[in-house]
Formats: structure tokens, C-alpha cells, sequence
């Protein structure tokens, strides 16, 4: 009877346990959404057969991954999640369980791979392989954040045009905020919705447009909350800082599509020397080479 090496086994056995992580971080429901149905259920009693319906406890699955992970990842992936809109789709459980599972599985390949070919390189590129996959979640949740940002700041300029045009006219600043949302279809105008909901549900203004900016961490929409805090705490008017707010953020988009303009010769330098000239010239001196070398082998 053959017994299996231990790195097979081991890798075996860490496939094994990433499948049921798998199939719970893809269909379990979020922790976030059972604290919402407990609190909108709290004081009614729900009876099913005779007898009361009780929650769910947070099952091994879940006190697992949370024993196998940092709790500063768990703080990382919250605000990473919050930069990037925190997609209904990814909640951060699942992402703290597709994290273990995607190492897991990476690592269990790699052990694979490692006792068909041992050797220094094959372990450095299977250690690497299964770091890469434990950050995978994290590094995509980073660029969904940026993609977020840059959107953020695109629209800001046009947003607050809107919302100047809504103030002289005669609304508040509340009402242009609401109508820049409700016409609005990218993150900004989710963002603005979300901070007059905060604001209807009882949030003193000051705490919604600050955690506005803090969500989004878009420096113009920074320093565009500072200022309507401070011209509100110093009765300024509204209608002056948006159009001055509105002056400025053209301004800074201007510069900035200069900027990226000035970095394209920069950019096309390196594609240039790599790939393009190596090309031409064997295509000009190639002929020409070949004359010559044809020509000193006739001798």
C-alpha cells in the first residue's frame, strides 16, 4: 500500500477545507444583515410550530475565520470597503473568508507544485504565489476604491455647478444637495443621497458632511465640505462658496488633464525604446546586414 507524501497530503487536505469556505464566503448572508433583521425584530415574537424563532449564532465558520485573521486586517478591509462604496455583493466577512480561502487553496497548489519539483526558485515563487493570492481580495477592493475617487472627482465640478444654480434660484443647500442627487447617476450623487438620509434620520449636519468627506477620502471634496462647514458655522453664504467652490474645481481638472497630457511623451518613451525601435531598425538594417555578411563570407 502507497502512502501519500505529506506535502501532498497537506495540499489535499487544505483544498479540502477551502471548498466549504468557499461555497459559505460566496452564499452566506452578510453578519451585517442578521444585526438588521434582529433589531427590526427585537420585541416581537415570532413563532414557528408553537415555538419561538431564534436568531442564528455566528456558526464555526465564522468565529474560524475570524480566529484565523488579524484584527487589523478586518479594520483595513472595513475602510477599503467604505472607499469603494461598500459593494452589497462583498460585505467584509466574505471578504475576510475569500482572503483564507484563496490562500488556502493557493497554498495547497503550491504544495503540489513543490513536491513534483523541489527546489529554492520553486519555493520562492509558491510562498510568493500564495502571499499574492491572500491580498488579492484587498488589492482589487484598492482599485475599485480609486476607479470610485477618480469618478468622485470628475463629477464634483459639474455636481456643484448644479447645486449653485439650485441655490440662486431660490432652494437651500439641503434641496440643491437633494436635487444634484436625485439627478445625478455616479458615486457622487449615491454619496449625496446617503448624507441626506444620515441628516433625516437624526445626524447633526456638522457630523453627515464630515463623514462625507471621511468616506470618500477625495481631497476636493474635502476641502469643499470644510468650506460649507465653515460658512456655516459663520453664517457666509451659501451661494458664494459654491460658485466659488465650482471655480475652483474646474480649475483643478483643467490642471489636472494638462498634467496628464505633459506625462504622455514620458509614458511613450519606454514603449518606444522597448518595442518600436528594436522593431525598425532590424526592419531598416536587416537587408543591410545581411548584404554584408553575404558578401565577406563570398570571400
Amino acid at each position: 500500500m502507497t502512502t501519500l507524501p505529506i506535502p501532498v497530503l497537506a495540499a489535499v487536505l487544505g483544498v479540502a477545507a477551502a471548498v466549504p469556505l468557499l461555497g459559505w464566503a460566496l452564499l452566506a448572508r452578510p453578519a451585517s444583515a442578521s444585526r438588521a433583521r434582529d433589531n427590526l425584530l427585537r420585541g416581537i415574537d415570532l413563532t414557528v410550530s408553537g415555538s419561538p424563532a431564534r436568531p442564528a449564532g455566528p456558526g464555526l465558520l465564522r468565529r474560524l475565520t475570524d480566529g484565523l485573521t488579524p484584527g487589523g486586517t478586518v479594520d483595513r478591509l472595513d475602510r477599503l470597503a467604505a472607499t469603494a462604496g461598500r459593494p452589497a455583493a462583498w460585505p467584509v466577512p466574505r471578504l475576510v473568508a475569500a482572503k483564507l480561502v484563496l490562500a488556502l487553496i493557493a497554498g495547497g497548489l503550491s504544495a503540489l507544485v513543490v513536491s513534483a519539483n523541489p527546489g529554492g526558485l520553486t519555493i520562492v515563487v509558491a510562498v510568493l504565489a500564495t502571499v499574492v493570492a491572500y491580498f488579492v481580495p484587498e488589492l482589487l477592493l484598492y482599485s475599485r476604491g480609486q476607479e470610485r475617487q477618480e469618478a468622485i472627482g470628475l463629477e464634483l465640478a459639474d455636481t456643484l455647478d448644479q447645486m449653485t444654480i439650485a441655490v440662486e434660484a431660490g432652494l437651500g443647500f439641503e434641496s440643491a444637495m437633494a436635487r444634484a442627487g436625485k439627478n445625478g447617476t455616479g458615486p457622487l450623487a449615491e454619496e449625496l443621497v446617503r448624507t441626506l438620509q444620515d441628516i433625516a434620520v437624526g445626524q447633526p449636519r456638522r457630523d453627515a458632511y464630515l463623514a462625507l468627506a471621511e468616506r470618500t477620502g477625495v481631497p476636493d471634496l474635502r476641502r469643499f465640505i470644510a468650506a460649507i462647514v465653515q460658512a456655516d458655522a459663520y453664517g457666509v453664504s451659501i451661494a458664494d462658496v459654491l460658485r466659488t467652490q465650482a471655480q475652483v474645481m474646474r480649475l483643478k481638472r483643467r490642471q489636472r488633464a494638462e498634467e496628464k497630457a505633459m506625462q504622455i511623451p514620458v509614458k511613450v518613451i519606454f514603449p518606444l525604446i522597448l518595442c518600436i525601435l528594436p522593431t525598425l531598425f532590424i526592419v531598416l538594417l536587416g537587408p543591410a546586414v545581411l548584404d554584408i555578411i553575404d558578401a565577406f563570407s563570398g570571400r
